[in-house]
């Protein structure tokens, strides 16, 4: 690939359920963008794909009686069909329990910490989550009864351990852009 490149991703779907029409909407619109640069003589590159992990997808499967791994791979192809049927023109589809991702994944972190540098870094997150949503809450924000504002359903207590990007190392050099 060229030097100036139009890249451009979609969302990486949770793939929970099937997909509906906000998964289109954002299919299609990154779509119509990434042919608007092609028309234009650019160079474009066009990513889409799953993200097979989280609460959302485990509760899924566990409710099918099937492993997150078996539940993914029967709901996956489900979306591939609806991109195929919008004429969705991606040049990359990616799901993260794919070898090619996980080894990706596996050399960025291996280079930013051979670098010395402490960008990404393990801490927790803690709050009132709703799974639906995939989002934490400030309690002022809830419905009374600790309830969903969105799906009006209990929210609950959600702690989590993951990996960080320290954005503010780089506020300076943003702010010049």
């Amino acid at each position: 690939m060229g030097r100036d490149v139009f890249y451009i991703t979609t969302l990486i779907y949770y793939p929970n359920d099937v997909p509906h029409i906000g998964h289109a909407y954002n299919a299609v619109a990154t779509d119509f963008i990434a042919r608007y640069h092609r028309l234009r003589g650019e160079e474009v590159f066009h990513l889409t794909g799953t993200d097979e992990h989280g609460l959302k997808l485990q509760r899924a499967a566990e409710a099918a009686g099937m492993t997150p791994q078996e539940w993914v791979d029967a709901m996956e192809p489900k979306w591939r069909e609806v991109w195929a049927r919008l004429d969705i023109a991606y040049d990359v589809y990616i799901r993260t329990t794919e070898p090619r991702h996980e080894e990706a994944v596996r050399k960025i972190l291996l280079a930013v910490y051979e670098n010395g540098r402490d960008d990404i870094y393990l801490g927790h997150y803690e709050g009132l989550y709703c799974v639906s949503c995939e989002l934490y809450y400030d309690e002022a924000d809830l419905l009374p009864g600790e309830l969903c504002p969105i799906h009006e359903i209990p929210v609950e207590f959600l702690r989590e351990d993951n990996y960080f990007f320290r954005l503010s190392a780089y506020t300076d050099r943003l702010l010049e852009h």
